[in-house]
């Protein structure tokens, strides 16, 4: 074990990364709070306790593209973490998926014997197999999230974890839907969309203007509709106000509810992403649509071999919501799916139910504690027992 035997480095390059992240340091500081934190991360990292030498806030990025966009932003941070590494204080490096950057960090760790814990696996199911050796040669551990992948790995003798998915003890309102609409100042008994285009302004300046333009469809066709528009933290809610306009459907922008959104909303029209799990979790239907920069959607019809993209249909191992990519995304496609499932409320509940099987396959609840205390038996660190533990 290198130098300080209570410090950790922990490295995530976008906000889920963040957000899983920050929960991961809370369970394994209650399991043994002298340890210490430091590296990449968000605020959700930040009100954890870690120290971060860098935020993500120019790291994330929606493809390829976008990352080589801020390449010298990564290369400097990848030069400063590597300084750091090669000082042998780190008893370890837990590196939160963002594989163009924390494979080759892997390798910095392997060179400077900090052993390397990964959470959450690139999708190495999807393109770039290859890159399952790297974390082979690499990797001290893998716990992977998703339940298929842990065969995957054992293929190749990468010592791996499956316990669950971390979203099973997080996706859960705080509110009750009468408490949350009387918040929004809207009625629960109306029929409620949710307009979620994603948590970062690359995906908003993408998809909004498709998004509004349904919910105009919508509203014209059902009369008595009413629209919700969860903000995430990362984005500027002054400026999304601005793209709204004189906002004529009256979209409530609410901060800090995106599960009582969720749980309250009779459809959801989502980007693409980890929120379409979520969303799942808390039995909602959707639609999941996305759009990338033209050069990165190119590349990736080449060299991806992945026919579902929404990640509640690639745990489902089926098209459980419909998907619409670059240009299939329009106002027209995205309403005639959410009038689909709107104005059929068999289908409704048969989408709900293909739901409840997604959130049967996850794990039960306790999942980050199981794996913080997992990593801590790995680095021989002392962790107080999993009966004194409630899970998050």
């Amino acid at each position: 074990m290198n130098g300080s035997s209570q410090r950790i480095l922990i490295v995530a390059g976008e906000a889920s990364g963040d957000l899983h992240g920050g929960n991961l340091v809370r369970a394994m500081q209650e399991r043994h709070p002298k340890i210490e934190f430091e590296g990449v991360g968000g605020h959700h990292m930040q009100n954890a306790g870690v120290r971060t030498l860098f935020d993500i806030q120019r790291m994330g990025g929606m493809g390829l593209f976008e990352f080589f966009s801020n390449l010298w932003h990564h290369i400097s941070v990848f030069r400063k973490l590597s300084r750091e590494i090669a000082k042998g204080q780190y008893a370890g490096a837990i590196l939160i998926n963002y594989p163009f950057f924390n494979l080759r960090l892997a390798r910095v760790c392997k060179k400077y014997h900090c052993p390397v814990y990964y959470y959450i696996s690139p999708q190495v199911w999807a393109s770039r197999k290859g890159r399952i050796h790297t974390i082979a040669q690499t990797g001290k551990k893998m716990y992977v999230i998703l339940p298929f992948e842990k065969d995957i790995y054992r293929e190749v003798d990468v010592d791996v974890e499956y316990l669950g998915h971390p979203f099973v003890d997080i996706a859960k309102p705080h509110l009750s839907k009468e408490d949350a609409f009387r918040e929004f100042g809207l009625d629960p008994s109306k029929t409620t969309v949710g307009l979620m285009p994603g948590s970062r302004m690359s995906e908003i300046n993408y998809l909004l203007d498709d998004i509004l333009g349904a919910a105009r469809i919508l509203k014209d066709k059902l009369g008595d509709v009413q629209f919700l528009l969860p903000v995430a933290d990362s984005i500027d809610t002054d400026l999304l106000r601005e793209r709204l306009g004189n906002n004529p459907l009256d979209i409530r922008l609410v901060t800090g509810r995106n599960y009582e959104v969720m749980a309250g909303s009779d459809f959801l029209i989502m980007a693409s992403g980890s929120a379409t799990l979520e969303a799942g979790l808390l039995e909602c239907p959707m639609v999941i649509i996305y759009k990338v920069h033209p050069l990165t959607y190119f590349i990736a019809r080449f060299f991806t071999d992945i026919r579902l993209f929404g990640l509640v249909n690639i745990v489902a191992e089926e098209q459980v919501a419909t998907e619409l990519l670059n240009e299939q995304v329009t106002p027209e496609a995205i309403a005639d799916e959410a009038l689909k499932v709107l104005n059929d409320p068999k289908r409704a509940a048969e989408f709900r139910q293909r739901l409840k099987d997604v959130r049967r396959s996850l794990g039960e609840p306790g999942v980050v504690d199981r794996i913080a205390k997992n990593i801590l038996d790995s680095l021989n660190l002392p962790s107080s027992t999993a009966d004194e533990k409630v899970s998050l």
